[in-house]
């Protein structure tokens, strides 16, 4: 059962201190959810929390680093104790790593999967698991279903593009694909919805916060500053997938690719797979 109505309820989102994290976050507070935004930017988060209040909305902001696994246990509680249990959770959080996979380091892998699929594992274990057991433990009425909740894990176009140039990042966000794929099929007998939203090209400041592997420190922010600039290019605002999220929520959908490459390349992956082994051999402008 989809949470149709978001008045009342109470979500949590990672990454909430800007981008995708922090439109979702408003998009809920206007439409009446007590949000709670975390973020490893304990400021930017509080600044979104300020934006929220402005719509009227409750919240809290909490620093957290969604690869740490005991801080994000200490925050799936920080976050009961404090509220009760979320009806919605956002595992939005992410990082990019660019570059070949032979110029890719241990230390480069260990965190993007630390943060973009880790992330998801740890948010979808604790406050699941909490949702789940929010569930069980109520008195089953036949006329009324007992409220479990939905989990929305933000993936990527990515996560079905395989890429010469982002071996890291589309390994992670297929994970996460696959993984909203299992707990959707899981957590359906507990009435929590899970949704993987995958998003093509938006503005937001993923592609200058990162990692460019194989070059040095001035041609870095050199590629940086072109990404992002590419990205604004684009003209498909963060907050246009953030309505898309809501949606997904409100609807319960398990997958949802986001504006014009995000759909195209879903329906290459399915109809035509091959088609997109072609295109991952093209080098990305990136250097």
């Amino acid at each position: 059962m989809p949470i149709a109505q978001f008045d009342g309820a109470l979500a949590v989102v990672t990454g909430a201190g800007s981008g995708f994290g922090r439109a979702t976050t408003l998009a809920l507070a206007e439409r009446g959810a007590t949000v709670v935004a975390a973020d490893i930017d304990l400021e930017s988060a509080e600044r979104t929390i300020v934006l929220a209040a402005a719509l009227g909305a409750k919240g809290t902001a909490y620093q957290v680093d969604v690869a740490d696994a005991a801080a994000m246990e200490s925050f799936a509680e920080a976050v009961r104790a404090d509220f009760r249990v979320p009806d919605i959770l956002v595992n939005n959080a992410g990082i990019a790593v660019a570059g070949p996979f032979l110029d890719t380091g241990l230390k480069d892998w260990e965190r993007i999967v630390g943060v973009n699929l880790w992330g998801v594992i740890h948010g979808s274990r604790l406050f699941g698991g909490q949702m789940a057991e929010r569930v069980a433990n109520l008195p089953t009425k036949p006329d009324k279903p007992n409220k479990g909740g939905h989990i929305v894990n933000i993936a990527s176009a990515a996560g079905y593009t395989p890429s010469r140039e982002l071996p890291a990042y589309c390994t992670t966000k297929a994970a996460v694909v696959m993984l909203s794929e299992c707990l959707r099929a899981e957590l359906a007998s507990s009435r929590i919805g899970v949704t993987a939203v995958c998003p093509g090209f938006a503005d937001t400041n993923i592609a200058r916060n990162a990692t460019y592997v194989g070059v040095g420190e001035d041609e870095q922010r050199q590629v940086r500053e072109r990404g992002a600039r590419a990205l604004r290019m684009r003209r498909y605002p963060a907050e246009k997938v953030a309505e898309r999220i809501v949606d997904a929520i409100a609807k319960n959908k398990p997958l949802v690719p986001v504006n014009f490459e995000g759909h195209l390349l879903h329906a290459l992956s399915r109809v035509s797979p091959a088609s997109l082994r072609l295109i991952a051999r093209i080098p990305a402008p990136l250097r």
